[in-house]
């Protein structure tokens, strides 16, 4: 790798740090190619990438992207995922993965301020997708919303059932 092939790749691995809001670090020793391509398309439906890094490299890329948690996850091979979308769905990509082909072993990584272990990963990788996520927020929001509907429904229809037999009654005494 040449001069400016190393400085293209760091400020490639910098912008991959300031854009995510994610980083999980793994040793990837034993991942073959085709097992590396399938977890990349797996990481693609999350927003994610994995890329095998240089480690030297990634730490001047991290200090230039003011990130230096990463420097201890930096030891021996490395490879990062880079989240971009769905933390919960990138860390059940990686899991789903391991529990096929048992090569990944997680070093650690972190979301925003929170250091990720590899407890954490495994709690985040239970987690329901965002959408899922999403979908059960508006049906919390929502039953009160439905609630309130339907009562005040019920209480029209009494209302009208009142006013009907009023009127049932006024016509009677005519």
């Amino acid at each position: 790798m040449n001069r400016d092939e190393k400085a293209q790749a760091i400020e490639e691995i910098a912008a991959d740090i300031t854009a995510s809001e994610a980083i999980f670090a793994v040793d990837y020793r034993g991942i073959s190619v085709p097992q590396a391509a399938e977890l990349r398309s797996k990481l693609r439906e999350a927003d994610a990438s994995f890329r095998i890094v240089k480690n030297r490299l990634t730490k001047i890329a991290a200090g230039k992207a003011g990130e230096e948690r990463l420097d201890e996850l930096l030891q021996g091979p490395t490879a990062l995922t880079f989240v971009r979308g769905d933390t919960a769905q990138a860390a059940k990509a990686i899991s789903t993965f391991n529990k096929e082909h048992d090569v990944l072993t997680f070093k650690g990584g972190f979301m925003e301020d929170i250091s990720v272990d590899e407890d954490r990963f495994k709690a985040i990788a239970k987690l329901p997708s965002r959408d899922v996520l999403n979908g059960q927020f508006a049906g919390v929001v929502a039953s009160p919303l439905t609630g309130l509907v339907r009562g005040l429904g019920s209480m029209i229809q009494g209302v009208a059932i009142q006013l009907q037999q009023l009127q049932a009654q006024k016509e009677k005494e005519e």
